[in-house]
């Protein structure tokens, strides 16, 4: 498992990089007087000394108003709280040994444009002395929605999961819709995509390719869409309608995300761990 591990936590960063490396392509692309964006980077730890990771953040480009791509690779003892939310899911070994190790890939992204869609990606695999699984997942958050966009966004995910199981994408896209649901609204919010945790078919390989074909997905899903409305003209009430769009994507990272309240809880950096807060929104 130590050599399974080490693949998964290398692709993660491999992905980092492809990602990062294209977004920054794309702001200079751009058209505009403002200087194209860069990520500024930086280093993250655990208080405890169990492992870090890479906080990648742009601010004010021509194209993303404030995108995080955080990649992480951290170890420890699990929080007493955080050991039962695993127990009650039937994570095998929890209260026995505590002990876990996690790494994954962690992208969110609010863009200048309103018509340009935000957008959320992560991957992960996660162990325990009891068990091993993967999770992740991808999903649109247009502030003005766009049926070609959406129907894009879907039919990339779609294909990359069809290779895998023909399934998964049915499932996961279900999924995607509960979890990304904001019960006090009565509204998900956005337009989906596909989710999955826990996952574990006994074939590490298998679930490991997949993994990797929804993180691979992500660019040729989300780019086409960022690239096309860019430039698109935008008015007052345009901005307005995306920064209350805004209020919904923090309401939910805050009160609902469940890899939100784990960063938390297992001590990594609170601003990683918070990176996919809008830059500004507003409420009514």
């Amino acid at each position: 498992m130590d050599d399974q591990r080490r693949r998964a936590a290398d692709w993660f960063r491999t992905l980092r990089d492809r990602i990062t490396e294209s977004f920054e392509a794309l702001e200079d692309r751009a058209p505009g007087e403002a200087p194209a964006g860069r990520f500024e980077v930086t280093p993250t730890a655990r208080a405890d000394d169990g492992g870090g990771g890479i906080m990648s953040v742009m601010r004010g480009g021509r194209v993303f108003e404030k995108v995080g791509v955080n990649w992480s690779e951290v170890h420890g003892t699990l929080a007493p709280r955080a050991q039962a939310a695993m127990a009650a899911r039937g994570v095998p070994g929890m209260a026995d040994d505590p002990r876990f190790w996690a790494s994954g890939i962690s992208l969110v992204a609010h863009m200048q444009n309103p018509h340009a869609p935000a957008v959320h990606m992560n991957t992960r695999m996660f162990w325990t002395p009891g068990a091993w699984w993967f999770g992740g997942g991808s999903d649109l958050n247009p502030c003005i929605e766009y049926a070609d966009d959406t129907a894009h966004f879907h039919d990339t995910l779609r294909a990359a999961c069809a290779p895998h199981d023909d399934g998964y994408y049915n499932r996961f896209k279900a999924w995607a819709d509960e979890y990304f649901y904001i019960p006090h609204r009565g509204r998900a919010r956005g337009v989906g995509g596909i989710f999955y945790d826990d996952l574990n078919t006994g074939d590490w390989e298998a679930d490991f390719a997949f993994t990797q074909a929804v993180g691979a997905a992500f660019l040729p899903a989300f780019l086409p869409l960022a690239e096309a409305r860019m430039t698109q003209p935008f008015t007052d009430a345009d901005r307005d309608t995306q920064l209350i769009h805004r209020g919904l994507y923090a309401e939910y990272n805050l009160v609902y995300d469940r890899g939100t309240k784990f960063g938390l809880e297992t001590g990594h950096n609170a601003d990683a761990v918070l990176m996919s807060l809008p830059p500004l929104a507003k409420w009514v």
